[in-house]
C-alpha cells in the first residue's frame, strides 16, 4: 500500500534534521573541569604522601624526646644520690622556664603593673603564659607579683596545657591546634613541624622559644577546683600570689 504524499514528505524531513552541535563554550567548560579535576587529584596525592612522611617523622621525634626526658630524669637522680653518698648536697640547675597565671582583675591597679601585665600578654583574669626566666622577666614578675602567681612547670603540666588549652595565633586570629599542619605552616622554618616539637621547644627553652611562645595564644584557664586560699596574700604567707616554685603544677592542673 502506498502512503499518502504528505506523510512521505514528513518522514523524509524528520530523517534529514541534523543533530545540533555542542556549543563551544560548553566544550571549553568540560575541558577546564577535567583539567581542574586532574590537578586536584595530583595535589591531593602529593599532600597525602607528605602527611604520611610527616606523621612518621613526628613519631620518631616523639620517641627521641621521650628518651631525652628519661635520661635527664635519671641523671638528676644519679647526681643527687652521689652527693648524698658523699655527705654532700646536690643543687639542681636554675630553672629556665616559668608559667605565670593572672589571679586579679584591673580594679585599683597602678599604671606600671597594668602595663607590665600587657607586656606579659596577661590581659584577662586567669590567663596563663610561659615565660623564659632571665633578669628582665624576673624584674617584671617582681612588679606584678601581687597580681599573679607563678612557678616552675614540669613536663606533664606543659604537655597537658598545650594539648587541652593550646590555641594558635595566626594573623591575629585564635585558631585551635587541631592538626600538625597549622604548626608546620607557621613554625616549619624553625624545624618545628608537630605538637611534640612545640612542647619540646617550650619545655627545654630552646633556641626558638620566643617564636614558639609567640605562636601560642595565652591560655584561658578556669577557676581552680576547690577555689583559692587568699589571693591578697603571698604564697609564703599562706595565700596564693607570688612565686610558688614547683607547687604551681598542682593548682594549674586544678584550673585546666
Amino acid at each position: 500500500m502506498s502512503q499518502p504524499k504528505g506523510q512521505e514528505q514528513t518522514a523524509t524531513t524528520k530523517a534529514v534534521i541534523p543533530v545540533p552541535p555542542v556549543p563551544e563554550t560548553l566544550l571549553k567548560q568540560r575541558e577546564l573541569y577535567r583539567l581542574k579535576r586532574t590537578i586536584r587529584k595530583a595535589i591531593g596525592q602529593k599532600v597525602r604522601k607528605q602527611k604520611k612522611i610527616d606523621r612518621v617523622e613526628s613519631y620518631k621525634r616523639a620517641e627521641q624526646y621521650q628518651s631525652e626526658y628519661k635520661k635527664a630524669e635519671k641523671k638528676e637522680i644519679r647526681l643527687a644520690r652521689q652527693a648524698r653518698d658523699h655527705a654532700n648536697f646536690y643543687r639542681p640547675p636554675e630553672p629556665k622556664l616559668a608559667i605565670v597565671v593572672r589571679i586579679k582583675g584591673i580594679q585599683k591597679v597602678a599604671p606600671k603593673p597594668r602595663k607590665t601585665l600587657q607586656l606579659l600578654r596577661l590581659i584577662q583574669l586567669h590567663n596563663a603564659r610561659f615565660v623564659k626566666l632571665n633578669g628582665a622577666t624576673l624584674e617584671m614578675l617582681r612588679i606584678v607579683e601581687p597580681l599573679v602567681m607563678w612557678g616552675y612547670p614540669n613536663l606533664k603540666t606543659v604537655r597537658e596545657l598545650i594539648y587541652k588549652r593550646g590555641f594558635a595565633k595566626v594573623k591575629g586570629q585564635r585558631l585551635p591546634i587541631a592538626d600538625n599542619a597549622v604548626i608546620k605552616a607557621n613554625l616549619g622554618k624553625y624545624n618545628i613541624i608537630c605538637i611534640e616539637d612545640l612542647i619540646h621547644e617550650i619545655f627545654t627553652v630552646g633556641p626558638h622559644f620566643k617564636e614558639a611562645n609567640r605562636f601560642l595564644w595565652p591560655f584561658k584557664l578556669n577557676s581552680p577546683r576547690g577555689g583559692f586560699v587568699k589571693k591578697r596574700n603571698h604564697f609564703i604567707e599562706g595565700g596564693d600570689a607570688g612565686n610558688r616554685e614547683g607547687y604551681i603544677n598542682e593548682i594549674v592542673r586544678r584550673m585546666n
